[in-house]
């Protein structure tokens, strides 16, 4: 039977409402971390960690893009130009270490897209300016570690310390922080010595960090290359404390150092103690289910660069609801809302700490979020 010319004009209206109601887009989540190179010991538990996110926000299908930067800076920029302007994504994670993700700041200003990264160095979001209100930062940031750290070596009564940290900004911001607290806490820094991440040998460093007799060392690296330096100094038979960073909290510093890293201490994240933290403790949930869902996902246990990964959807979770009120994902609407929902990230509990993001601080931490711990036993266990 023939419609009617009413019947006709009410299914005509009910096609244009239709048409004007939004529609919903998934929202793209850019991924480039290091899969590959000298920086794998960190990109790849974070690439696997992909499979632990979530698939839905707020009623919004996500999707993940991760790519290999392979640790080169020219690689990651090379990512990021793919998933911004071809992929266009809504928001970019990466990448795994501070010189691989120094290049990356200017594009996703210049794009106006949110950059979650997940290395070390403060350098990353400070001094707050154009380019860095674009970027969010989920690793503590160096000083907050180094004074934590630092304040703990005075306190057991070190007034001579050697240093050897890798040469790149990780290490130099290291260095930085270091020789900026030892003067108040009473510390002569007896050393600047440094070595690239690749390096096979230290044997030349580490005798003029023994030269000049400190009563314990500091060594600023991460992931594997930090065990070098702390396996040839106990080799040359120096038997004082070696204190390292929070860029050693995974088991392979452990599996490949061995007896010659027993009793490293380093300021580092809630993560990495999850065991020893009480019951009532609220780093305890966030940790506690990360863990779980990593162990699920690769039959594995997670280090804490895999942490980082889940901690930067964390904080999109938190924040992808109120964007989504003033725009639709893949608009730079959206992006604009997504970066101004996430300064407002305040007293979210992560793996890595309690984030109080704010307009003028996008790593967000405080000392609640340093926690001392020592390689006792080949476990990260809590100092006290």
């Amino acid at each position: 039977m023939a419609l009617s010319k009413h019947a006709l004009s009410a299914v005509g209206a009910a096609t244009l409402l239709l048409a004007a109601l939004p529609a919903h887009a998934e929202i793209k989540i850019g991924i480039t971390a290091s899969g590959t190179g000298p920086g794998a010991v960190l990109g790849q538990p974070q690439l696997r960690a992909v499979d632990t996110l979530p698939t839905e926000i707020a009623g919004e299908k996500i999707t993940y893009i991760p790519l290999d930067d392979a640790s080169d800076p020219s690689k990651a920029a090379q990512n990021a130009r793919k998933l911004m302007l071809e992929d266009r994504v809504d928001v970019l994670i990466g990448s795994s270490l501070t010189p691989v993700t120094l290049p990356l700041i200017d594009m996703a200003a210049e794009n106006e897209t949110p950059l979650m990264s997940m290395a070390a160095a403060a350098a990353l979001v400070e001094p707050m300016d154009d380019k860095r209100k674009w970027v969010f930062k989920v690793v503590p940031n160096d000083d907050l570690m180094a004074e934590a750290i630092m304040k703990y070596i005075a306190d057991s009564g070190v007034k001579r310390l050697g240093y050897i940290g890798v040469s790149d900004g990780y290490g130099e911001g290291y260095y930085n922080e270091v020789v900026r607290l030892a003067p108040e806490l009473g510390i002569d820094i007896t050393t600047h010595e440094v070595y690239a991440r690749n390096d096979a040998s230290v044997t030349g460093q580490v005798l003029k960090v023994l030269a000049t007799k400190p009563d314990a060392v500091f060594i600023a690296s991460a992931g594997s290359p930090a065990v070098l330096p702390q396996k040839a100094l106990r080799e040359r038979g120096y038997k004082g404390p070696i204190f390292q960073t929070h860029g050693v909290a995974s088991q392979a510093f452990i599996d490949l150092g061995g007896d010659a890293v027993e009793g490293a201490i380093f300021a580092g994240e809630a993560f990495t103690v999850a065991d020893d933290l009480p019951a009532d403790s609220p780093f305890k949930a966030p940790t506690t289910e990360f863990i779980t869902k990593y162990k699920e996902a690769t039959g594995e246990a997670p280090p804490i660069f895999a942490a980082h990964m889940y901690d930067s959807v964390r904080l999109l979770e938190a924040a992808i609801p109120k964007a989504l009120e003033a725009g639709q994902p893949g608009t730079p609407e959206f992006r604009r809302a997504l970066r101004s929902a996430l300064e407002q990230s305040d007293g979210v509990y992560l793996n890595n700490g309690l984030s109080q993001i704010t307009p003028d601080d996008h790593n967000g931490y405080d000392a609640r979020s340093a926690f001392l711990i020592v390689v006792k036993d080949g476990q990260f266990r809590t100092t006290e």
